[in-house]
């Protein structure tokens, strides 16, 4: 479903949501007020919800919702500041207009992992099976650029290291030198799937593709993107523990 108040913007998403085939718009809305309505009505999985709109904005819709009914939620903006607000909310993702093609395809496959993971805990309900209740998952660092607030993917990062009084984020596609501390970062993805290898580093233990022991007693890592990291003794015990238990997590 897609809520946004500027006709453009909704064909936007339109067109984006008809390229992937397994996502069916079931109704657009111009305003909240009737986006209220229609959400109880057709009780979509997904919605697409701008923020700034006149008398009932984005953030009031979810409010005058029964959290059993809320969907997944991408909101959509042009503006950056409500991003730390927005996944206050539990937002799935947060697309800054204007967005390019590759940006919204790693929000619909993102989304697409969100909806197997909600169907495959109602299976194992209804199976008999039921899944302890959990906090809603942190699939996003949110870090300071100059004036603005950047909203970065989990999956994208590979590592960081620490530089000088800021922190240099390694992503897929790019480097993005950053106005927080190390220290700040760490707290930030603490029980996220990254883990600290030296007073200088975090990584993604996603990324990870090779561990080997070293001579001194220190270990090597080698990342998906060819990076190799040596893993301080005083950090080893949690990079092993950390990834024995993304392994069990993996493990069916």
């Amino acid at each position: 479903m897609i809520v946004d108040d500027e006709p453009l913007a909704r064909q936007t998403l339109r067109l984006l949501l008809d390229r992937e085939r397994d996502f069916r718009i079931v109704a657009e809305c111009s305003h909240g007020a009737g986006a209220i309505e229609a959400i109880r009505r057709e009780r979509p999985d997904v919605l697409f919800l701008d923020v700034q709109m006149p008398e009932v904005d984005g953030f009031e819709v979810l409010r005058q919702l029964q959290a059993a009914s809320v969907p997944a939620v991408i909101f959509v903006t042009a503006f950056d500041r409500y991003a730390l607000r927005a996944f206050e909310q539990h937002a799935l993702d947060y697309l800054l207009k204007p967005f390019s093609d590759e940006r919204f395809a790693a929000v619909a496959e993102r989304t697409r992992v969100r909806l197997r993971e909600r169907a495959l805990a109602a299976r194992a309900a209804r199976a008999g099976r039921p899944q302890p209740a959990a906090a809603p998952e942190r699939r996003h660092l949110v870090v300071r650029d100059g004036s603005r607030r950047l909203v970065i993917p989990h999956d994208d990062i590979v590592w960081i290291e620490a530089e000088d009084y800021c922190a240099r984020i390694h992503l897929r596609a790019r480097t993005l030198l950053v106005r927080d501390s190390l220290r700040a970062l760490g707290r930030s993805l603490d029980r996220c799937g990254f883990v600290r290898v030296h007073r200088s580093a975090i990584v993604n233990l996603a990324r990870i593709r090779q561990i080997e022991p070293l001579v001194s007693g220190d270990q090597r890592l080698t990342l998906s993107d060819g990076t190799v990291l040596k893993v301080s003794r005083t950090h080893r015990a949690d990079v092993v523990k950390a990834l024995e238990q993304t392994i069990q997590r993996e493990v069916p």
